[in-house]
């Protein structure tokens, strides 16, 4: 889909009308009020405002443009949310994308397909008992199989093969692109790539197949043929990426959002387990650890993520989750481009030598306290990391020796160190003095300490030597061509400076962190925009550009590109470039308080005609801290000088193809 396609539908597709079919509103002067369906709220705070084409909610903080409500309401990627509206706006999708759309529709068919063989296996066919009686055996009820589809492969080379493509008509090609089935060496013929295995659908948020997990049913006998991995999952295919994928996230979704909290458990059958057990907030990671595309998908839903591993600090077990890599978690979270939705990583202790599905099944209340939050006094509940990584080493080294506490002190500040939140570090630095006994300042100056040296990247540029060049010919030449008035249409003019500063200076992307979060920008395509970009970042903080701009999904793609193509000069000098940056934020700043204001002016009224002289005053006194606040920001702006005045983005474009960027 181009761009000019997500600049249509948001002109055609009413805001309002839209929202208002799942949310019940009444208009508020100029905008429009109602309960956000986001979180349980009696009053109304979630506001839509149909001039700006945007929605805000005041309570949660969550807001953005008509992709970012289908996005958060259905649980869509932005690619499926463009699918969805531009079929309502009766928008056209480019030939290029309709051929994709064409494509992904039979692969899930195949997939159906698949799934639903697999089940008839299972549940009637004399092959399918032994899998049934194991299910059975580990308390499964027929109704958890039925509700699940969960299937049985037979021990065969070609099964599904034959049934689909010499009964249903599909082709070998099509099981081999959706992970079903692989093709023999030398040979145009292809086998099942699932046998004798227990079969998990796997499916994306809105309920569609995207792959299968397959599990065996014990230990292959020492002389029995080697049966693969004891889990095995679909290959990465245009539909299944199991770095992006969550097992039982459709099911899920509605009791994280709910409860605030997604607990993550490692095996299919432990999250089948606690749906089951009407522990429904509970999904599976597919046996990977925790990545930045999960934390993604769960924070859609709920901030928190609660980890129901067997977890044991000190990595004595084989199949333990360690210190090690509770650690490296915490780094990955802070790096994360969606750190700014997540408020924390918790860690569930259970019962010692028991497995999550055993504890759901005969101890429910012990599951139910363990997952629940932990209050202040309470010997149950669930920890965040950092508060579990101090607990541990504070009972493992003796803070009543000197050596005890250096030892505790030693293990925690590394991980302590990738905290970037300045709150919640300072936090856990109180309770590492507490529970160490050693003085808040002397772990203050610890942590101060230079971190080992890391290799300098080269001042003013992303990497060494000339930077690399796309050529203009190239980019003209794409699929996707430049489409500036549709992008100006798509972004809004502040979000347009700011990614074009950062796309072509990466360098400056490390001097925003902890200051911009996506969120902070207004439309869905800014913000898919600026997650690509602190995703695409290498170690050493270099993008390379045109591996970034293949990874792209199309639309935002034809953005970045149109971006890049602009001829309208930036500052040379690296502080002019910061000048110029930080100017970005003061306006996105400024937009947000006249969001803000703009809210309490239409509550002032309400209030005012409802006689309620209480909330008038209060809802005063907001408005005059609001107008004091952007007095300041307004001189603020005025003394820091606009080094480059914008022209309107069709017109920054070069008038011949023959450049390069």
């Amino acid at each position: 889909m181009s761009v000019g396609a997500a600049a249509e539908i948001k002109q055609k597709l009413d805001l309002a009308e839209l929202i208002g079919e799942s949310v019940d509103l009444r208009k508020s002067g100029a905008s429009f009020k109602g309960l956000c369906p986001f979180h349980g709220e009696k009053t109304p705070s979630f506001y839509v405002t149909p001039a700006r084409e945007t929605w805000k909610c005041f309570g949660c903080g969550r807001g953005g443009d008509i992709f970012s409500f289908a996005m958060e309401r259905e649980g869509l990627t932005f690619p499926d949310a463009l699918r969805r509206l531009a079929a309502r706006a009766g928008v056209e999708l480019s030939e290029r994308t309709s051929r994709e759309d064409a494509r992904r529709k039979r692969l899930r068919e195949t997939l159906e397909a698949a799934i639903a063989f697999y089940h008839q296996v299972l549940t009637a066919h004399p092959s399918g008992q032994p899998a049934m009686d194991y299910l059975r055996g580990r308390g499964f009820t027929d109704s958890t199989v039925e509700t699940h589809q969960l299937g049985w492969a037979p021990d065969a080379w070609d099964a599904l093969a034959r049934q689909l493509i010499d009964r249903r008509g599909f082709r070998g090609e099509e099981l081999e692109a959706s992970g079903l089935a692989t093709r023999r060496p030398g040979r145009s013929s292809v086998y099942d790539r699932f046998r004798a295995r227990i079969i998990f659908p796997i499916r994306d948020p809105s309920g569609g197949a995207t792959g299968l997990g397959g599990r065996i049913l014990g230990t292959p006998a020492t002389g029995e043929r080697d049966q693969g991995p004891k889990y095995l999952n679909s290959p990465a295919t245009p539909l299944f990426d199991k770095s992006r994928t969550l097992y039982l996230i459709d099911r899920a979704k509605g009791a994280i959002r709910r409860t605030g909290v997604a607990v993550l458990v490692e095996g299919n059958t432990d999250a089948l387990m606690a749906h089951q057990q009407g522990f429904d907030n509970v999904i599976g990671s597919l046996g990977t650890a925790l990545t930045a595309a999960q934390v993604e998908l769960v924070t859609r839903y709920a901030p928190r993520i609660a980890l129901a591993y067997d977890v044991d600090p000190a990595g004595q077990g084989a199949a333990t989750f360690g210190a090690t890599e509770l650690s490296a978690l915490i780094g990955e979270i802070e790096r994360s481009p969606y750190r700014g939705r997540l408020t924390d990583v918790d860690v569930v202790r259970l019962p010692s030598g028991k497995d999550p599905d055993e504890v759901m099944r005969h101890e429910p209340e012990t599951w139910r306290s363990a997952t629940a939050e932990r209050r202040p006094g309470d010997e149950t509940g669930r920890q965040p990391i950092m508060e579990y990584l101090i607990d541990h080493y504070a009972q493992r080294h003796d803070p009543r020796t000197i050596a005890g506490r250096e030892r505790l002190v030693n293990a925690v500040m590394p991980t302590l160190r990738q905290v970037g939140d300045p709150v919640r570090r300072d936090g856990y630095l109180q309770l590492l003095a507490r529970r160490s006994g050693v003085e808040e300042r002397v772990l203050l100056e610890t942590l101060r300490r230079p971190a080992p040296a890391m290799a300098a990247v080269p001042r003013g540029g992303a990497a060494a030597g000339p930077a690399r060049r796309i050529d203009l010919d190239a980019v003209m030449s794409s699929p996707d061509a430049l489409d500036p008035q549709a992008v100006e249409r798509a972004l809004e003019p502040i979000e347009s400076t700011l990614l074009r500063l950062v796309l072509i200076h990466p360098e400056l992307v490390a001097r925003l962190e902890g200051r911009l979060t996506a969120e902070m920008l207004v439309t869905t395509p800014a913000r898919e925009l600026w997650l690509a970009i602190v995703a695409g970042l290498g170690q050493d903080r270099r993008l390379d550009r045109t591996g970034f701009m293949a990874s792209l999904e199309p639309t935002i793609g034809a953005i970045a590109r149109t971006l890049f193509a602009l001829s309208d000069p930036l500052p040379e000098r690296q502080e002019d470039l910061i000048l110029e940056l930080d100017q970005c934020l003061l306006r996105l700043d400024k937009r947000r308080l006249d969001e803000r204001f703009d809210y309490q002016r239409g509550e002032l009224a309400e209030v005012e005609s409802a006689g309620d002289g209480a909330a008038r005053e209060r809802i005063h006194r907001e408005i005059e801290s609001l107008s004091r606040e952007r007095r300041e920001l307004d001189q603020l702006m005025a003394s820091t000088t606009l080094l480059n005045r914008r022209r309107p983005i069709a017109d920054g474009l070069p008038s011949t193809a023959g450049g390069t960027l």
